[in-house]
């Protein structure tokens, strides 16, 4: 009994001690087992919010838009352009807020 509740511990420890904080979630032992608890983080300031979104998700973003092939991708002030063409071969330009991934413009 007691080499299953040390098992079920270590395991806890590692998971808790593994995971980054970024993920804001928390584990409770008790009765019932282990337990994840989302935090909510509605409370917090904008700045320890989610920062935005990378390049990469302004890529998926701007595929989304119409982008076939990526030949470029800037960060210019708020905003993501990412260049490329189109499943015809035109050029096309998306710009991509980079705090909400809202698109701005297509080009």
């Amino acid at each position: 009994m007691f080499k299953r509740y040390a098992i079920l511990g270590v395991t806890a420890l590692m998971a808790v001690t593994a995971s980054p904080q970024a993920f804001a979630q928390s584990l409770e032992i008790g009765p019932d087992g282990l337990k994840l608890h989302q935090t909510d983080r509605s409370n917090e300031p904008d700045s320890m919010r989610r920062r935005g979104i990378d390049d990469r998700e302004a890529i998926r973003i701007a595929r989304h838009e119409g982008l076939r092939h990526v030949d470029d991708v800037r960060r210019r002030g708020s905003t993501y352009v990412v260049d490329g063409t189109d499943r015809r071969g035109n050029d096309i330009r998306v710009s991509v807020d980079r705090r909400t991934g809202e698109v701005i413009s297509v080009e």
